[in-house]
C-alpha cells in the first residue's frame, strides 16, 4: 500500500472524537470539492469553509459605493469575475449595468493601466479586493501608474489579511480542532506566519496546496496533531518560511495595516489595508464603508464563521442558488454555498 492509499484508509475508517478543521482559502473550499474530499472522510472527520473567500467577506457598503461611482457621469469601475453579480442593499454591478451604468470584468489587472492610458478623458476605479495574495498585484498596479503618469485610475480598496480573522474566528468559537492553512497567501505571507498563531491559538496549522493528494495529507497530519500546536508545510514548492519577502516590500510601498469591516462579523482591528496618506490621490472613497445588510433570512455571517452549514440557511436551495444568489456565498465561485449546492452535499 502507498503512502496516499494509507493515508485514505486511515482518513476514511478514523473513529475517534469528532473533529472540525477549517480552510480559510476559497481556492481550497473549491478544490475540496471538485476532489470530492468529504466523500473520502470518516463521519467523524468535518470540514468547515471559513471566511476565506474575498467575494464573500465584502460588505455591503463596497458593493453600493463600486454601483454608485459606476452610475456616475465619465467613470467605468473595472472589476474581476465573480464581483459583478454580488447584491449591494440595493443592486448588484450587474444591476448597475443593466441600468446604464458602465462596468467592465478585466482579465489582467495590467489591462486597466492600458484603458485608463487609451482614454485620458474618463475615470476608471479597480475594484481592489482581496488577501494579501492579490494585494502585491495592486501595488504593482500602481506602481506602474505612477510611472506612467496615469492620473485618471483610482483603487477602491477592501483588502483584508488572515491573521486578525483567524483570531477573531478563534475568540469566538470552540469548537475548531486545526487549520488548514491557505496556500496562496502562505505564498506571499511564508508559513511562519501560521506558525506564531498556532503558539497563540493552541491549535495545528497545516499548510496545503490544491491537489486532492496535498489537501488529504494535510488533513491526515491535522489528525495526527489533534491537540498540539504546530505547523506542518506540504506545499514547499511554493511556500518557504519566510515568503516573498519583494512582494511585502511593494505592498507596505503603498499600503498599511487598518481596522477592516468584514461580512457577518463586522469590524476586526488591524485587519486590513489601505492606501497609506501619500497616495490618496489613486482613492476611489474607500474609506468608512462599513454597512452591512443581510437579505432577510440570509445566513452568510453563520456559515462564514462556521457556525452552521450552508443547507442549514432557510434559503439555501430554495430562493438561494447559484443562479439565483441572495447572499455572496453562493455567487463566488469559491463560495462554501456554491460549492455545497453544485457537489450535492447535504446535512444528515
Amino acid at each position: 500500500m502507498d503512502k496516499l492509499e494509507f493515508i485514505k484508509e486511515q482518513l476514511k475508517n478514523y473513529d475517534g472524537e469528532d473533529l472540525r478543521f477549517m480552510e480559510v482559502c476559497g481556492t481550497h473550499t473549491a478544490a475540496i470539492s471538485e476532489n470530492g474530499i468529504p466523500n473520502l472522510l470518516s463521519p467523524k472527520i468535518h470540514l468547515i469553509s471559513g471566511p476565506g473567500c474575498p467575494v464573500c467577506v465584502t460588505v455591503t457598503a463596497v458593493i453600493d459605493k463600486l454601483t454608485e461611482l459606476s452610475l456616475t457621469e465619465n467613470t467605468t469601475v473595472l472589476t474581476f469575475g465573480d464581483l459583478i453579480r454580488v447584491k449591494g442593499s440595493k443592486m448588484s454591478l450587474a444591476d448597475a449595468r443593466a441600468n446604464g451604468g458602465k462596468v467592465e470584468m478585466l482579465y489582467s489587472p495590467m489591462d486597466a493601466i492600458k484603458m485608463a492610458q487609451s482614454n485620458p478623458d474618463r475615470n476608471y476605479v479597480f475594484a481592489a479586493i482581496g488577501f494579501e495574495t492579490t494585494t502585491p498585484v495592486y501595488a504593482m498596479v500602481l506602481e506602474n501608474a505612477i510611472k506612467a503618469g496615469v492620473h485618471n485610475l483610482k483603487l477602491l480598496t477592501s483588502l483584508k489579511t488572515m491573521p486578525e480573522v483567524i483570531r477573531w474566528v478563534c475568540k469566538n468559537t470552540d469548537n475548531i480542532d486545526g487549520f488548514i492553512a491557505p496556500g496562496h497567501v502562505s505564498v506571499i505571507t511564508g508559513s511562519d506566519l501560521f506558525k506564531e498563531l498556532s503558539e497563540e491559538t493552541g491549535l495545528p496549522f497545516a499548510v496545503a496546496g490544491f491537489e486532492g493528494a496535498g489537501l488529504l495529507t494535510a488533513i491526515y497530519a491535522l489528525v495526527k496533531m489533534k491537540g498540539k500546536a504546530g505547523i506542518k508545510n506540504f506545499y514547499r514548492s511554493a511556500v518557504s518560511e519566510k515568503g516573498n519577502e519583494e512582494a511585502r516590500k511593494a505592498v507596505n510601498r503603498f499600503f498599511e495595516p487598518c481596522d477592516a469591516s468584514w461580512r457577518g462579523m463586522g469590524t476586526i482591528e488591524g485587519s486590513g489595508m489601505r492606501l497609506k496618506k501619500e497616495y490618496s490621490e489613486y482613492d476611489a472613497g474607500s474609506y468608512g464603508l462599513d454597512e452591512d445588510h443581510m437579505p432577510p433570512g440570509c445566513s452568510c455571517s453563520r456559515v462564514l464563521t462556521g457556525e452552521i452549514s450552508p443547507d442549514e440557511c432557510p434559503l439555501f436551495g430554495k430562493k438561494c442558488t447559484p443562479e439565483d444568489a441572495h447572499g455572496a456565498c453562493m455567487v463566488s465561485t469559491e463560495g462554501s454555498c456554491y460549492n455545497y449546492f453544485i457537489s450535492g452535499r447535504r446535512k444528515r
